[in-house]
């Protein structure tokens, strides 16, 4: 919709497209109030293009340049884009949907550390929305297989896809050591004439067919059906307060500079863990907030890593879709030498890395020399939960402005040694597995991308620590929400991408039985 479109009152803004965004505005429209949506970036076009190496998702315009932040990593600073497009992260990620472990909504000293961490509910809470959004996002998965699982009130909608052979290698393998990898919960179509082809270009790449249930494909298309306005290529630069309120959003075109102010009466903000804050911290509304220091503070991402098998033939001859399985028996840590007490984390079959991939993250004499051997490797994913620690976040720099008028983001993300140390202890036992399917060698790529970044304006019950109140309103200003994964106190082991979906209907559940009487009394 253009920005010079005529615009009716709304009952509601939503600021960001992706999971938080979208299950909001989900429980918003059911509710019959008018709700906008603003989004960065527009539609990724959907197509076999989306196959080639170009469709890669560091290759493609939504992983745009005009949104560049600054990263100190180490003691290098470097520089990374942020996902702007219609569904947000979701139209490159995996698929993988897994719900929270009880125990994650009540972590350990271990993983907490002196960050004051604390969940303000419980699994039992989420657990009614964890299934309203695996129905909404056709989950695929086993239910009663995970060794970790939480209770469910309903089983998964579909079935797993059959294994692939490089899955079922990599299943003979760990069974043989004592382990029980199970189905990765998948948000995939596997329906026979209209699903999933099971091609390697999933993880990082938008799906071609749209058989991958993103947030794209699945959610935005109805909800715009429904009634909500959708503003593409906008970015929101200023929440505008008036007392204890948002009155506004300014917002500018990408393309134009063109200026734009929605009014409402609630917002939601779910624009990312980096954009989330750095919005807020742009609009000066941290100095409402009481615990208005720790906005931007507390960023998560997970410590990853991906360790590849190099094997003396090709283990996907058939050019299958292999991300299938996964291993929860470190889950919850191991007593051994080789690890830290506490938590270790999640492990997941990935598929080899793509050359288009390469080509980006290498220099090009070796991507080169590299792409002849990613036909004979596949892997494993570890997914290491990390220490919310104050010291990593988002920062802005007010004498820095770029084109549209925000100021330059910079992010802190430096891993603690009980997050490298966990990382490395599932490592070790990824390569295990791996040499026990029958790899020669292995390799590993610590994994650098903010794609599972939660954390910077953390939810909690007590008021000079959590920006957030448990319904995910920002303390200090009554119509402000945040329902992306920068509300989470700590990152769990698994995927977010299903919590923010579940936290994100229950709040918008929750602005939408407050807002209902008012609209319905007006409508009348």
């Amino acid at each position: 919709m253009p920005l010079s479109s005529p615009l009716l009152e709304l009952d509601a803004v939503v600021i960001g497209s992706g999971f938080g965004g979208a299950m909001a505005a989900w429980e918003l429209v059911a509710a019959g109030l008018r709700v906008a949506m603003v989004e960065r970036g527009g539609w990724v076009e959907r197509g076999p293009q989306n196959w080639a190496g170009e469709g890669a998702f560091v290759r493609t315009p939504a992983y745009a340049p005009d949104s560049a932040f600054r990263v100190l990593q180490g003691r290098r600073w470097a520089e990374q884009n942020l996902c702007t497009c219609v569904g947000g992260p979701s139209v490159y990620y995996g698929g993988s949907s897994f719900r929270f472990r009880e125990g994650d909504f009540d972590p350990t000293p271990e993983i907490v550390g002196g960050s004051g961490a604390a969940w303000p509910f419980g699994y039992d809470a989420l657990e009614p929305f964890y299934t309203q959004a695996e129905q909404l996002l056709g989950v695929a998965g086993a239910a009663g297989a995970d060794p970790t699982e939480p209770p469910r009130s309903a089983p998964y909608p579909y079935p797993p896809s059959p294994l692939a052979a490089p899955s079922r290698r990599i299943e003979a393998a760990a069974r043989s050591l004592g382990l029980h990898p199970f189905p990765i919960p998948l948000a995939i179509n596997y329906a026979a004439e209209t699903g999933c082809r099971r091609c390697t270009t999933c993880d990082a790449f938008a799906c071609a067919i749209g058989a991958k249930n993103d947030i794209a494909t699945r959610m935005v298309p109805e909800l715009v059906t429904r009634g909500m306005q959708l503003f593409t290529d906008t970015l929101a630069v200023r929440l505008v307060a008036e007392g204890d309120r948002v009155a506004a959003v300014e917002c500018r075109s990408r393309a134009t500079g063109e200026q734009m102010v929605l009014r409402a009466e609630s917002f939601v903000l779910a624009a990312g863990a980096l954009a989330t804050p750095h919005l807020l911290l742009a609009s000066g509304l941290e100095r409402m907030n009481p615990a208005g220091h720790a906005v931007g503070r507390y960023l998560m991402r997970h410590c990853n890593a991906m360790t590849y098998g190099v094997f003396p033939r090709n283990p996907n001859p058939g050019n299958e879709h292999h991300k299938q399985l996964a291993i929860h028996d470190f889950y919850f840590g191991v007593d051994e030498k080789d690890a830290p007490p506490g938590k270790l984390g999640n492990m997941q079959q990935v598929m080899g890395p793509p050359a288009a991939m390469l080509e980006v993250g290498l220099p090009k004499p070796i991507a080169r020399m590299a792409t002849p051997l990613v036909e004979h490797m596949t892997g494993l994913l570890s997914i290491a939960e990390d220490q919310p620690r104050a010291e990593n976040g988002v920062r802005i720099d007010p004498g820095a402005l770029d084109r549209f008028g925000l100021p330059r983001m910079s992010v802190t993300s430096l891993y603690s040694p009980r997050d490298l140390a966990a990382r490395a202890a599932l490592i070790r036992r990824a390569k295990k597995i791996l040499r026990r399917a029958g790899a020669w060698g292995t390799a590993t790529w610590k994994v650098s991308t903010f794609s599972h970044a939660v954390g910077t304006v953390r939810m909690g019950d007590d008021e000079r620590a959590a920006p957030l109140d448990p319904d995910c309103r920002f303390r200090g200003l009554e119509n402000l929400y945040v329902t992306d994964g920068s509300c989470f106190p700590t990152s769990a082991g698994v995927n977010p991408s299903l919590t923010i979906a579940a936290n994100a209907l229950r709040v918008g559940r929750g602005m939408a039985a407050l807002a209902s009487p008012a609209h319905a009394e007006a409508a009348g």
